[in-house]
């Protein structure tokens, strides 16, 4: 009766010891930290993404985005990622030039001067290359997302020449390749992280800054700000990130169910973007906001001024990829 009883003990303890593994890898749970509100582009992109995830996973793979700064800023919620503490983000590649330098080559001033070029060379080799740098880093790459053209606000007066940057105090982030370009555009870099942004400007500690226009509605910032001048003076791109530790508990499948569908995500998101981009415009100058275009020709000026950044930078990313953006932007 004895030996009976152990054997069934035995038994028992076996059923467990299955059935816990099983039950560990039936429900897979993750933190996404967004810095900006829900609705903005980059809001909807994450919301459409974890809605895809949820779908293609069976409701396995539950992930909770956490908006509007909720989990702290770029900087700060990608070291959390490196660290494991929060599963995905979504940065702007500018964010991540401070560990890979040669995320630099995409912040080259007045770089693109439309959407198509800047598609071309993210979502082909290029991109495909610098995305093989980030495991070694701790982080991991899915696609790429849209943020959009840069253009300038500021409390002071129209950006319609190169001059009318001279003695601005304007926001940078924290990568040396935004300050150089400030910089090198005459006006003053003080570099803030976003959830700094609007309280900088309602007290005047910074005179402008540069944004893409959905973003500037986003945050609200025509509050704070009297013109938007169209400078496009940069494009930004969105990647969201996985954190490696946690990528690396994922099956295959899983790995490939959250590649998908970050990919399937970057057609509505950057679909939202240029939507808000439009709608985000002529919103805020029926608000009063005072909105100016830039000629051709100033374009032309502003990007000859900006060539020392060029070339500040060039060694740091390599003339290998530098040429081979260039030859894409190039190609027809």
């Amino acid at each position: 009766m004895k030996a009976l009883s152990k054997l069934m003990a035995l038994a028992i303890a076996g059923s467990f010891a299955v059935a816990a593994p099983l039950t560990a890898v039936a429900q897979v749970t993750a933190k996404f930290a967004v810095t900006l509100p829900e609705k903005s582009h980059q809001g909807q992109g994450v919301a459409k993404f974890i809605e895809l995830v949820d779908a293609k996973s069976g409701g396995k793979i539950k992930i909770k985005g956490f908006y509007a700064g909720a989990l702290g800023n770029d900087v700060q919620v990608t070291s959390a990622l490196q660290g494991g503490t929060i599963e995905f983000t979504v940065p702007q590649t500018t964010t991540l030039t401070g560990m890979v330098k040669e995320y630099e080559i995409l912040d080259f001033p007045f770089l693109f001067s439309t959407t198509q070029q800047a598609e071309k060379v993210l979502d082909g080799p290029v991109g495909d290359k610098l995305l093989a740098m980030l495991p070694e880093k701790g982080l991991v790459g899915l696609a790429y997302w849209e943020n959009g053209f840069f253009n300038a606000t500021n409390s002071k007066h129209p950006i319609a020449k190169v001059e009318d940057f001279e003695g601005l105090k304007f926001r940078s982030v924290q990568a040396k390749i935004s300050q150089e370009t400030i910089k090198a555009l005459g006006a003053n870099p003080v570099p803030l992280a976003v959830p700094e942004l609007y309280t900088a400007l309602e007290t005047r500690t910074i005179d402008g800054q540069g944004t893409p226009t959905a973003v500037i509605a986003a945050l609200k910032l025509n509050e704070v700000q009297k013109y938007l001048s169209l400078t496009r003076h940069s494009y930004g791109a969105f990647l969201p990130l996985v954190s490696k530790k946690f990528w690396d508990k994922l099956s295959p499948a899983d790995q490939k169910i959250l590649k998908d569908a970050a990919i399937e995500a970057r057609s509505f998101q950057r679909g939202v973007a240029r939507d808000q981009a439009k709608s985000a415009q002529a919103a805020m100058a029926a608000k009063g906001l005072i909105v100016n275009d830039v000629t051709d020709a100033e374009h032309a000026r502003m990007r000859e001024k900006v060539q020392p950044v060029w070339k500040m930078f060039i060694p740091s990313v390599g003339e290998g990829l530098y040429k081979e953006v260039t030859d894409q932007i190039a190609a027809k």
